[in-house]
């Protein structure tokens, strides 16, 4: 902009428009409405109730900890038989003792396993909320069967309501 000339808004109202060119004006009535009916409140969420976590090592055959397959097929079926969802899993043998890792993901939690057949050990956990339903049974069940496809002898054992 050179000396002398105007800026670009000088000569404009307060609408943008030049000067004088504001068209009609406008003047804001109340709009007056019927008040609308109000919406039933959401329906409220299930109280929570905690889940069920067990935490365990058992001992068991060194031939059951390293069957990581035959786990695999145990797993599963168990899953299905108690109704509950699978949503992932991973399973991961080592290299020398033939140990494994196994994780289930489920839509109601989860079940781990990890074993160690140079020590005859497995530690192994399971979780599932209470969302829909109460599962502390289908915990101690899951639990229960593990150990009994494994051999297994309980070292340890702890329940967590969360």
């Amino acid at each position: 902009m050179g000396r002398g000339a105007s800026p670009p808004w000088r000569g404009r109202g307060r609408s943008g428009c030049p000067a004088g060119n504001r068209g009609p004006r406008r003047s804001i009535a109340a709009v007056t409405t019927a008040p609308l009916p109000l919406a039933p409140p959401p329906a409220s969420p299930l109280p929570y109730a905690p889940g069920l976590h067990v935490l365990a090592t058992f001992g068991a055959p060194a031939t059951r900890l390293q069957d990581a397959a035959g786990s695999q097929q145990f797993f599963s079926a168990l899953v299905a038989r108690l109704g509950l969802t699978s949503v992932g899993e991973a399973y991961h043998t080592f290299a020398g003792s033939g140990g494994f890792t196994a994780v289930l993901a489920l839509t109601e939690s989860h079940l781990s396993i990890h074993t160690w057949p140079e020590h005859g050990l497995a530690t192994f956990d399971v979780f599932l909320s209470n969302f829909r339903r109460d599962n502390h049974a289908t915990v101690r069940q899951v639990y229960q069967e593990t150990l009994a496809f494994f051999a297994g002898q309980e070292q340890a054992y702890a329940e967590v309501l969360r």
